[in-house]
Parts: C-alpha cells; structure tokens; sequence
C-alpha cells in the first residue's frame, strides 16, 4: 500500500467508494499546482492529508465556477454548486462526487464547516468583479474572498483553537501570495480579459491596461513589476510569523509553501516585462532543496513523538 493508501487508512476512511471519491480530489489538486500537492502530500501528517487534500480541491472547483466558463452563465452555475454543497451540509449526505468527501472531511473536523460557509458566503465577491480602482479595494478582496479561501486550508492545520494572531498571520500570507499571483499570472489573467492589479497603481508608473495587453517593455511596465513584487515578498517575509503560531505538525508545510512563493517572486522578478508573455517558474532543484530539508524535519518531529 502507498503513502496515499496509507493516509486514508490513517484518516479513518474505508469506504471503498468515499476513498475513490477522495483518490478523485486528490488527483485534481496534483493537477492543479504541483508543487503544493507534493509539499502537503510529503509534509503533513497522514490523518490529515487526505482531509486537506478535499479542502484544497473544494477551493478550486469552486473558484473556477467564479472565474471560468462564459461569464453571463458563472451566477447561475455557481448557484447550482451552491446549493448542491449546502444542502448537502444540512442533511450530511450527497450524491456528489466531489461533495461527499468534503462532508466526511467536515464529520471529521466539525470546525471545518463553519470556514465553507464563509467561503460559500464569501463567493459574491468574485461574481461581482469588475477590477480594482485603488489599493483599498484590492484589500477589501483579500479581507471578504482570498482570505476566507486561504483559511480553508490554514484553519484545518490549526485545529479548532488557534491561537492569537493566527488569522492575522494568514491574512499576511496570503496578501503576499495573492500580490505574487496576480503579478505572475498576468500574461494568463490578462488573454482572459481579467486585469487585478489597481488602476490606482498603474496610474502610479504611467502604465495603461494596453501597454499591459500589448506586453510592452517600458520603463512604466519594468518599475511597475519591481514595485508589485517587492510588496509580494515583503508580505511573504512578514508572514514568517505564522511558522511559529502553527501546530508543530503544521510548521514544515508552511515553511515550505512561504519558501517556494518567495523562490517564485525572485524567478519572476529575473523575468522582468516577459512577464507579460508568460509565468515564471522557480527552479525545480531550488523547490525539491527546500521539500527535502522541510521533510527531514518532519521526520525529526515523529521520531521525537515517538511516531
């Protein structure tokens, strides 16, 4: 049996078709972004892989109903979604594929279920999305939809009594990673007709949503993606702190994922205006350097607990 077998197994679920329908979650997030699977996949405790896994594939199915897909029908496919997930909540049972694992996940860490209804609750603010004016707006996002998104995640590493500044520290986080993303993502975010970054700031280095779409090699377009990605990496280095305030169990994880964004930002910022072409990727041998060094930590952390 693998590691995979062996986590379910460790997390309590038997059920040959709840284990299908969590080996279904699990190949989606491996999809999704390689990097994080392979960091939650070698660095968290068993009993709770699988359960972060059905988190992590919930947030993304949901979040591409928000922004995929022609966008007069995403108000009525996300409906569909949502009341699917919240009538399965109500009665704890469903049907579906993707939402049966994620009610077992809740069964199991009943704190879970108040973080999906404020990221159910949350949704409206990725429908309603027509760009940022200012910096003010763009952290009202972070504040009603990323973090809600992030917590998902964080809150099921942290157990049901987190301790003080906890969520402080996420909301740091994950201001630094959605700051990368929306700087990284630009070329992808911007052939699907969707600009998030604040016309405020482009306004700022003289550069218009053209110069952008055009991929333009400017001194605007060069000073502006210093600036976004130096407030990204400011952000991941303040967010350090949630290291610390995690569980020990959770440490490695974060450390990891707070390592490969900052890996992230510096490719992307040796990039520089090709950003408007394409993503950066940081170097695999820099992101395998920082899984292994976090997984020896791991295994120093059973060893001690005598795991």
């Amino acid at each position: 049996m693998g590691v995979w077998g062996r986590a379910l197994d460790a997390a309590g679920i038997s059920d040959p078709t709840l284990r299908d329908d969590y080996a279904r979650q699990r190949k989606l997030v491996a999809r999704y972004r390689r990097s994080s699977y392979l960091a939650v996949r070698l660095l968290l405790p068993r009993p709770l892989l699988p359960h972060l896994i059905t988190a992590i594939a919930f947030m993304h199915r949901t979040d591409n109903l928000l922004d995929s897909g022609p966008e007069a029908e995403r108000p009525a496919a996300y409906a569909r979604w949502e009341k699917e997930v919240r009538e399965g909540l109500a009665v704890g049972e469903s049907d579906h594929p993707a939402i049966r694992p994620l009610l077992y996940t809740v069964s199991a860490h009943p704190d879970f279920r108040a973080r999906v209804d404020d990221f159910l609750d949350a949704a409206a603010t990725e429908l309603e999305f027509t760009g940022f004016a200012t910096e003010a707006d763009y952290q009202r996002y972070v504040d009603q939809y990323a973090l809600p998104a992030f917590m998902l995640i964080a809150g099921l590493i942290a157990g049901e009594d987190p301790p003080s500044g906890y969520r402080e520290a996420c909301r740091t986080y994950i201001d630094g990673s959605q700051r990368l993303d929306f700087a990284n993502d630009l070329s992808e975010d911007l052939a699907e007709g969707r600009l998030n970054l604040a016309r405020s700031t482009l306004d700022a280095h003289g550069v218009t949503p053209a110069d952008l779409e055009g991929a333009r090699d400017t001194p605007g377009t060069r000073s502006l993606l210093e600036h976004l990605l130096g407030q990204a990496r400011q952000s991941l280095a303040a967010s350090r702190s949630l290291v610390d305030l995690a569980p020990p169990e959770g440490r490695p994880l974060f450390r990891a994922v707070i390592e490969i964004e900052d890996l992230t930002a510096v490719a992307a910022a040796a990039k520089g205006p090709a950003l408007l072409h394409a993503p950066a990727r940081p170097p695999v041998p820099a992101i395998a350097r920082v899984l292994l060094r976090e997984r020896r930590h791991v295994r120093r952390l059973r060893g001690s607990a005598g795991l």
